[in-house]
C-alpha cells in the first residue's frame, strides 16, 4: 500500500487531501472545519480529517506532496519588486513577514503539522498540480490539457496533454500576463474582493452589455490567436502595488473604482458583461490551440478561470472537443489533489484506468455523519425532529414540502470537496417559484439580489430543460447552458424595455428561479450512481409536480463557508428564514424549534466577514 497526502496551503483556500493506492480517499477545504472563508493557514484540520478517514497516523504516510514550488515563487516576487522599486516598497513590506516565517520554511511547517513523518516532501509545481487534478481523475484516456489561474509560480495558464498515466506540458503563458489576474482587475474596479467576487461579476455580467469588448482589446491586452496575450501594465498596479489597477484604467473607463457595497450602476454592469465576453474568447481560443497541438476529442480544464462556467459552456458549444471535464475543485485547493495523484502517476510510474464515470467519486470527499451521531446531537440541544425509517418515506415528505414551497437546509453523506454545493450541503427550493429567487436571496443567504440560482435537474430529462445533448453529464455544476426557447415566456413591451436590476422582476420560463436574465442557467445533473438520496428526492418533485428541476444553493450565507458538521447546519438554519432542516433522515420544522424565535439573526450574520 502506498499513501499520499497533497497540501495547499498559504495562498488562498488551503485544502489536504488523500490517495491510497491511485484511489482518492478523501479531500477537504480547511474553512470547513475552522469556519473561516478562504482560510488560507496550513490545512490542519484537513490533514487531520484525511488522515483519519483513511485510517493513518502521519507516519504511515509513504509521501507528502505540496502544491506548488515556493522557492520559485519567491525569485518571481523578488524580480517583480526590483523591477518595480521603489515604487512596489510598501507591497513588499506586506508580503515579507508570511515568505520570512512560513513559505520560506515549508519543510519545517509541514514537520511541525505532522508530528512523526520522517520521509521526504514533494513540490510539484502549481500548473503541474492543476494539470494533474485535471487530468488524472477524468474518464479520459487521452486529452488536451488546458489550466488557467491567476499566477502560479511563474505561469499563469498551461497548454498541454494526458495521455495514460502522464500530463506533459507544452506551452505557458508568463506572469504579469495573466486571464485569472485580468479578471480580478475587473473584479476589483467593480467594487467585488478580489479571489472571492469573481463568481459575482460573472453573475452581474448578463445585466450589462458588452460596450467595452472593443475598448479592452485595443487598449488594455493584445490577444493573440492562440489565446495569449500581454497586457498594457501601465493600467495595472497589481505588481507595484496594493490595488489591482491604476489611475489610467480609471481614466478608461470614466471614473473610479466602485466602493464596495454602494449601488451598482450600469457602468459596472456593462464592464463585467465585457470582460466576460473577453474572457470567453481568450478560453475559446486557448481551447482551439490546445486541439490543434493534442488532435484529442477531450478537453480537461483546472485552475481558478476554470471555474468560469459561462466559458466553459461555450467551449463545450462552440469548441473543437467532443467532451469536457472541469476538475470541480478547480482553483487552488485542487491543486492539494493533484500534486497527490501526480507523485501517484507521474513520479512513481504508476498505472491508471479509465472508466465512464470519472475517478472523482462525485466530489463528495469530505466529512459525514451517521443518522445515530446526528440523533445524539439533537437530543443534547433539544431540538425537536421527524426520523424517517426509510429514503422512501424521507423523500416523499421533503418533496411534499418543497412543492410548498418551503425552503429546506438539505444535509446528506459526505461533504463536498470544492467550492460548488452537489446536494451534499446544499439549500433546495421550487425553481418553478416565482419568488423564490428574491426569497433565497435576501432572507436566507443575505446576499446581493442579483446573483443567479442553479438548477439540479434529473440527468435523464436534462435535454427537456435546457440546450444540452440528451442525458449530457454536468454533475459538478461547472457547465452553463441556455433555457430552452420552448420553456421561456414571452415578454411584453414594458418587461423587454427594462434596464439593469429591474429585469429581476421578469417571469422568463416555466423555472423562473433558475433562469438567469439572459435565459441562462448554471446546470447540474442528478444521477442515480452519484447522489442515490438527492435522485430519489428529486424524482419524487417530479412524480408530484410534474418538474425534475429544483434550486440548489450552498448551505451558508453570505461569507460563511458552506456547513461541514450537523451542529453548522442547525445554527444557520436558525440564523436564517429557512423553513426545514434535513440531517440525514432526521426532518426539523421552524416552528417546532423550542429556540427558533430566540436567535439573533444580525448576530448571526456578523460572525462572517462580507466576501
Amino acid at each position: 500500500m502506498a499513501a499520499i497526502l497533497g497540501i495547499s496551503a498559504f495562498y488562498h483556500d488551503s485544502a489536504a487531501a488523500i490517495v491510497i493506492d491511485g484511489k482518492i480517499v478523501a479531500a477537504a477545504q480547511e474553512e470547513r472545519f475552522t469556519r473561516k472563508k478562504h482560510d488560507f493557514e496550513f490545512p490542519a484540520r484537513a490533514i487531520q480529517y484525511c488522515l483519519e478517514e483513511a485510517g493513518l497516523t502521519p507516519e504511515q504516510l509513504d509521501y507528502v506532496g505540496f502544491y506548488e514550488k515556493p522557492l520559485i515563487k519567491f525569485e518571481r516576487l523578488l524580480e517583480t519588486y526590483l523591477s518595480y522599486a521603489p515604487r512596489g516598497f510598501p507591497s513588499f513590506l506586506k508580503a515579507m513577514p508570511l515568505w520570512l516565517h512560513q513559505k520560506l520554511h515549508l519543510p519545517r511547517e509541514m514537520r511541525r503539522g505532522l508530528p512523526g513523518y520522517k520521509k521526504r516532501f514533494v513540490f510539484v509545481e502549481h500548473h503541474e498540480s492543476h494539470a494533474a487534478s485535471a487530468f488524472f481523475p477524468s474518464p479520459f484516456d487521452d486529452a488536451a490539457v488546458l489550466t488557467v489561474d491567476g499566477v502560479g509560480e511563474w505561469a499563469t495558464a498551461t497548454l498541454g496533454q494526458g495521455r495514460g498515466n502522464r500530463i506533459e506540458i507544452s506551452q505557458q503563458l508568463n506572469f504579469p500576463h495573466s486571464p485569472g489576474l485580468l479578471y480580478s482587475a475587473f473584479t476589483y474596479f467593480c467594487g467585488f474582493k478580489v479571489n472571492s467576487g469573481e463568481y459575482k461579476l460573472m453573475g452581474l455580467a448578463p445585466y450589462g452589455e458588452p460596450k467595452y469588448v472593443d475598448l479592452i482589446l485595443d487598449r488594455l491586452i493584445d490577444l493573440k490567436s492562440d489565446g495569449s496575450f500581454r497586457m498594457d501594465m501601465s493600467y495595472f498596479n497589481y505588481c507595484q502595488g496594493l490595488t489591482m489597477t491604476a489611475r489610467k484604467f480609471d481614466r478608461l473607463f470614466g471614473g473610479p473604482p466602485r466602493k464596495p457595497e454602494t449601488p451598482l450602476s450600469l457602468r459596472e454592469m456593462d464592464i463585467a458583461a465585457s470582460i466576460q465576453k473577453v474572457t470567453e474568447e481568450i478560453m475559446l481560443r486557448m481551447a482551439r490551440h490546445a486541439h490543434e497541438l493534442s488532435g484529442s476529442k477531450n478537453l480537461c480544464l483546472a485552475g481558478g478561470v476554470a471555474l468560469n462556467c459561462v466559458a466553459n459552456g461555450r467551449i463545450l458549444r462552440e469548441g473543437p472537443y467532443d467532451n469536457v471535464w472541469i476538475q470541480p475543485a478547480a482553483g487552488d485547493a485542487g491543486g492539494a489533489l493533484g500534486v497527490a495523484q501526480f507523485i501517484w502517476h507521474q513520479l512513481l510510474g504508476n498505472a491508471r484506468t479509465t472508466a465512464a464515470i470519472d475517478s472523482q467519486r462525485g466530489s463528495l470527499l469530505g466529512p459525514k455523519f451517521t443518522d445515530e451521531e446526528v440523533r445524539t446531537y439533537l437530543e443534547s440541544i433539544g431540538a425537536k425532529y421527524h426520523y424517517f425509517d426509510s429514503d422512501e418515506s424521507l423523500c416523499d415528505f421533503v418533496a411534499s414540502l418543497l412543492a410548498d414551497e418551503k425552503v429546506v437546509g438539505w444535509v446528506q453523506g459526505r461533504m463536498e470537496f470544492g467550492p460548488r454545493a452537489l446536494g451534499g450541503r446544499s439549500i433546495l427550493g421550487d425553481a418553478r417559484s416565482r419568488q423564490m429567487q428574491s426569497v433565497m436571496n435576501l432572507k436566507i443567504k443575505f446576499r446581493e439580489s442579483f446573483r443567479p440560482f442553479a438548477p439540479s435537474v434529473l440527468q435523464n430529462r436534462v435535454q427537456d430543460f435546457f440546450a444540452m445533448r440528451p442525458g449530457e453529464p454536468s454533475p459538478y455544476m461547472l457547465l452553463v447552458a441556455p433555457v430552452h426557447e420552448h420553456k421561456r415566456q414571452d415578454l411584453n413591451g414594458q418587461e423587454s424595455g427594462l434596464q439593469g436590476l429591474d429585469r429581476l422582476k421578469i417571469c422568463r420560463s416555466e423555472v423562473p428561479a433558475v433562469t438567469h436574465v439572459d435565459y441562462s442557467a448554471r446546470v447540474q445533473t442528478v444521477d442515480a450512481e452519484r447522489h442515490t438520496r438527492y435522485h430519489q428526492l428529486l424524482t419524487k418533485f417530479e412524480d408530484k409536480t410534474g418538474c425534475p428541476v429544483i434550486i440548489n444553493t450552498s448551505f451558508n450565507v453570505r461569507g460563511e463557508p458552506i456547513v461541514c458538521t450537523p451542529a453548522d447546519a442547525y445554527r444557520c438554519f436558525l440564523g436564517t428564514n429557512m423553513d426545514v432542516l434535513v440531517l440525514e433522515r432526521c426532518v426539523l420544522l421552524k416552528p417546532e424549534q423550542p429556540n427558533a424565535k430566540q436567535i439573533d439573526i444580525e448576530a448571526y450574520l456578523a460572525q462572517f466577514s462580507l466576501d
